[in-house]
């Protein structure tokens, strides 16, 4: 009698270890670490961190920081599991930073940026930036310095021919416009941050870029390409077909972390595409042939996995 209750009572405390293991696993809770609210990034990591939640059981928190600068550090010394940035700063890390463990999951979009400028001023173009005050440095934001350089050099300019205004990240760019400090401020589309400026001062409109200037500006940043846009409602400050100066949002992660999480990620992004438009509008041109491109860091081996059982093979930078 006593050893057919010991036995019961064995395998209620076997049951209860694996109920409580279980629980453990759901609590787990899972660091995205992103730029501060009202920034396209942002916006991006809520989406991804809320479908993940609801519809993979992945307790994701999204966790604002001052800039990329911080972002890749976090996840590269393992003390979140997820970052988002862009392409530059990923590599930067990986190469200068010393993170060798970085490894991207998906590029999630692609960064379209550039130069907003009053719509009821006289600036249309780059090169109108000649001799204005231009937000510069980006301290938090390092690998944001080198696509500013290119997007003036496609102008011919350089920081010799502006009136630099020094800022740790865009949104002091943005406050600096706003407060009559700079003559221009920059963004990416998508952010919040563009819509509350546009809607403050009255209307902006993107300054015009020469696609005749991208060589020189490959010399300077070799991630940056352009794409084609049209006026619409996420592309605030275009007021006819033009092309801007892009490169892609990186969703990473580090080498420690399991196959199984990261295929989890990017597979719950894709069957869940929907649910992510409508908290971030630019994921409409997510997709698996999206996601794998041909960088320099590594992909991590759960994200290979999928885009090997899905017959997906690296696209070339546009």
């Amino acid at each position: 009698m006593s050893r057919r209750f010991n036995l019961i009572g064995r395998g209620a405390i076997a049951a209860a270890a694996l109920t409580l293991a279980a629980t453990a696993a759901q609590a787990q809770t899972y660091g995205f670490v992103t730029l501060q609210p009202g920034t396209l990034n942002h916006t991006t990591a809520s989406a991804v961190a809320k479908v993940l939640k609801e519809r993979a059981s992945l307790n994701v928190l999204v966790q604002p920081t001052a800039g990329d600068q911080v972002i890749v550090p976090m996840v590269g010394r393992g003390e979140a599991e997820l970052g988002i940035s862009n392409a530059m700063e990923v590599h930067d890390g990986v190469a200068k930073g010393g993170f060798k463990d970085l490894r991207i999951i998906a590029a999630a979009h692609a960064l379209r940026v550039g130069f907003f400028v009053r719509k009821d001023g006289g600036l249309r173009t780059v090169a109108d930036l000649k001799g204005k005050r231009v937000p510069y440095g980006f301290s938090a934001m390092r690998a944001l310095e080198p696509t500013v350089r290119a997007i003036l050099a496609t102008a011919g300019l350089s920081e010799k021919d502006i009136r630099p205004v020094l800022v740790p990240n865009v949104t002091r760019s943005a406050d600096d416009f706003l407060s009559g400090a700079a003559d221009a401020f920059y963004f990416a589309f998508g952010a919040p941050k563009v819509r509350e400026v546009d809607v403050t001062v009255g209307g902006i409109r993107m300054a015009e870029i020469d696609e005749k200037g991208m060589p020189e500006a490959r010399k300077i940043e070799r991630w940056g390409y352009l794409t084609e846009i049209t006026p619409g409602p996420v592309f605030i400050g275009v007021e006819k077909p033009m092309k801007v100066y892009s490169f892609d949002n990186l969703i990473f992660t580090s080498a420690r972390s399991s196959d199984d999480f990261v295929y989890k990620v990017i597979d719950t992004m894709l069957k869940n595409k929907p649910d992510l438009i409508a908290v971030q509008p630019v994921l409409r041109e997510f997709s698996a042939q999206f996601a794998f491109k041909q960088y320099d860091v590594a992909y991590h081996p759960g994200a290979l996995k999928y885009f090997k059982e899905h017959n997906i093979s690296p696209q070339p930078l546009d």
